[in-house]
């Protein structure tokens, strides 16, 4: 909201023609600028690994998947990842943008609490 806040106040602030103020066309283009930060901002802001009985539900920024449990067969920071790696029990790896190696200690937390989950699921027998 910040984002659109500013680009708005920015588009009608700036007054004046030519070479020193923004015409209609700047101002237009300067809002969709805005719009379309905002919403790229916004969907950085839906990045989620959700738990359930089930499996787990990973949303990154263009997929959304849904995984079981016994399909996980080892989660960690693979290779230097910028994330943490899911690996498949079917050779696939999945990245879970909503666990970043940036955030220090408590992106180290996060992938351990995801494995500790996994690790607990795989343990219980369904039914």
């Amino acid at each position: 909201m910040a984002c659109l806040v500013g680009f708005a106040i920015l588009a009608f602030a700036v007054t004046g023609e030519g070479e020193v103020g923004f015409n209609t066309g700047d101002r237009i283009g300067t809002l969709f600028f805005g719009v379309l930060l905002a919403a790229g901002l916004w969907r950085f802001v839906q990045l989620k690994a959700i738990p359930s009985q089930e499996g787990l539900t990973v949303i990154n920024l263009f997929s959304r998947r849904e995984i079981e449990w016994p399909e996980i067969a080892a989660i960690g920071f693979s290779d230097g990842a910028a994330w943490v790696t899911l690996e498949l029990t079917d050779t696939e790896e999945i990245s879970v943008m909503a666990i970043q190696r940036a955030d220090g200690a408590r992106g180290v937390a996060e992938a351990g609490r995801l494995a500790a989950l996994v690790a607990h699921h795989q343990r219980v027998e369904p039914g």
